[in-house]
């Protein structure tokens, strides 16, 4: 196994959010194994004691759990207090997020504040919580998880990628800032992932075959680039080669304009209001 971490990483603390599937819990699986003990966050207590108790089991770790639902301020601050008095914490990946579908003016204004809040203020404050301790050690590792989504915008998905937008530029920010304090951050925007990110109502006549299988990524493949190009200081990572290329495009001065063009039509659908 390839070890990115060249410190030691006993005793040392890896906090995860949205830890419970996907990407979050990729993250922990692959955190464990190079020896952090891990802070797990999710809304899904049963999800998190069963993934707890297996990488204790398997890596000799301590994994301690914290149900919370960082669409709240409640949640957040809960989080917050805790990690801000802990000394030992090294990593944060920032990974808790949902995704919405359909016209803005149909989706119900709960679900876009509780977007909002998780992909923003949650991400935010957590990583000001740990950065005072991390500046102190000279050492540090945050991992805020955007999206390609981030680069451009369409009809059905406003919400979430002005949130995305907001972790881009906040991650590019705080990398001037934290420039010679040893603390390493990076936002990653992964592509399509096979996760059940997408398998909600909302998307339920989304049809995943049309999708070509290259299109596609595991969640470990997307932390294993994720790890090697942030130790790399690569602060806005898009994993996947097909995923690089295609922001690529999107970047170009004509044809990416032609391309955004195409999307923006083919997302426009019947209008609904």
């Amino acid at each position: 196994m390839k070890k990115y971490f060249t410190h030691t990483t006993m005793g040392r603390t890896a906090v995860v959010t949205g830890a419970s599937s996907g990407i979050g819990e990729a993250f922990a699986r692959r955190l464990a194994k190079e020896g952090f003990n891990c802070f797990l966050v999710a809304r899904r207590k049963h999800v998190l004691v069963k993934l707890s108790e297996e990488l204790e089991r398997e890596h000799g770790i301590r994994a301690t759990i914290l149900a919370a639902d960082l669409s709240t301020d409640a949640g957040v601050r809960h989080v917050e207090k805790i990690i801000a008095a802990d000394d030992s914490i090294d990593v944060l990946v920032n990974a808790a997020g949902f995704g919405t579908r359909g016209f803005f003016a149909d989706v119900e204004p709960d679900k876009i504040q509780r977007m909002v809040y998780l992909h923003t203020m949650a991400p935010a404050r957590l990583t000001r919580a740990v950065l005072r301790r991390m500046r102190s050690n000279r050492r540090g590792y945050i991992i805020n998880v955007s999206s390609i989504g981030a680069f451009l915008t369409t009809s059905h998905y406003v919400t979430y990628s002005a949130t995305k937008a907001f972790i881009n530029m906040m991650t590019m920010g705080l990398r001037d800032e934290l420039a010679g304090t040893g603390v390493k951050i990076q936002a990653l925007c992964p592509g399509l992932t096979r996760t059940g990110f997408m398998y909600t109502e909302e998307f339920s006549d989304f049809n995943y075959g049309d999708i070509p299988a290259f299109a596609w990524m595991t969640p470990e493949e997307v932390v294993e680039e994720s790890l090697a190009a942030l130790m790399k200081d690569k602060i806005i990572f898009i994993p996947g080669r097909g995923n690089r290329i295609f922001v690529g495009i999107l970047k170009a001065p004509l044809i990416g304009s032609a391309v955004g063009g195409i999307l923006s039509f083919l997302g426009r659908g019947r209008n609904s209001y």
